[in-house]
């Protein structure tokens, strides 16, 4: 039985190198030069193409080449019955907590301001640090860490979820009580699972119950956003401004309006990046307790979304 490793536009060089050193004797196949589908047991995934998984019909264990699988979710035609598995990677908390931190603080020290006052030629050393109050939508190990993180600093943080947490940390909203949470914060994080019920939350309507200024971070799926509509907020005030790694289209066009909105900073997907030689031995894992019909490890529950 073999892997098949299905990454459109992606050079899988690197896994295939990751996955031998592993598992010498597992055959690898590489989409679209699938030469057996018929012995295609194990699927390694990243933005496949819809309904293509039904020509493996001894398929069995299906992995996501990162943490997210709303990617894998989305098509309808897989199975309820095939297992899904994800990535965890200590790195990629890592990689994602920097990212956030980054962007905080860029917000608190006005680097856009002052980046802008340098191609000015303006000296103004009024009101160096804005009292910032963080937000984070989506407080799993993610999120969870971004606000130890930014507590650590020293700023007040606040989460919101869509399950009560009697136990946690720090303030805490749920489910209706989005407003209330809005109200309390001037930094909204975005790190939600990209499901069903937060596809396009962040839109016209929150913006407008937010905080007169307050600044988006969105690291979480760029279909959490409605794009039109964060640019019609930072025009009427709603918003200062965001910081954006990911979107509804990727590559973003060039005709795309973000591109010259001096309010929007954007970087190309690449606020966490999966490690290859992090994540291969979990994969391989994976296919080996299937083999052995052991318990799998990192299993996505499809009705929370991840």
């Amino acid at each position: 039985m073999s892997l098949a490793i299905i990454s459109p536009g992606k050079n899988p060089d690197v896994w295939i190198k990751e996955f031998r050193a592993l598992a010498p004797d597992l055959t690898i196949e590489v989409y679209p030069e699938i030469k057996e589908p018929e012995k295609v047991a194990y699927v390694f995934l990243w933005q496949h193409p819809e309904g293509i998984l039904s020509d493996f019909p001894q398929l069995k264990l299906i992995s996501s080449m990162g943490a997210g699988v709303d990617h894998i979710l989305r098509d309808k035609t897989i199975p309820d019955s095939l297992p899904i598995v994800r990535i965890v990677d200590e790195k990629l908390t890592f990689s994602m907590t920097n990212y956030v931190v980054m962007g905080v603080l860029n917000f608190h020290r006005q680097t856009l301001r002052y980046q802008i006052n340098q191609s000015q030629k303006i000296w103004d050393m009024s009101n160096p640090e804005l009292e910032v109050t963080i937000g984070v939508m989506g407080v799993g190990a993610l999120g969870k860490d971004v606000m130890d993180k930014l507590d650590y600093m020293g700023f007040p943080v606040v989460g919101f979820g869509s399950s009560e947490k009697s136990d946690f940390e720090y303030p805490y909203y749920a489910g209706d009580k989005l407003e209330e949470f809005l109200q309390q914060v001037n930094v909204l994080v975005c790190l939600l699972p990209l499901t069903p019920d937060t596809e396009n939350i962040l839109d016209l309507a929150l913006f407008e119950k937010c905080n007169p200024g307050t600044y988006l971070i969105n690291v979480a799926r760029g279909k959490h956003l409605v794009e039109e509509d964060l640019v019609t907020a930072i025009e009427k005030g709603y918003l200062s401004g965001a910081m954006l790694d990911v979107y509804r289209e990727e590559p973003l066009p060039e005709e795309h309006p973000f591109w010259n909105n001096p309010k929007i900073t954007m970087t190309p997907h690449i606020a966490s990046v999966t490690n290859p030689q992090a994540a291969a031995p979990q994969v391989i894992e994976n296919i080996s307790r299937m083999r052995e019909g052991k318990e799998l490890v990192n299993v996505v529950d499809r009705k929370r979304g991840y």
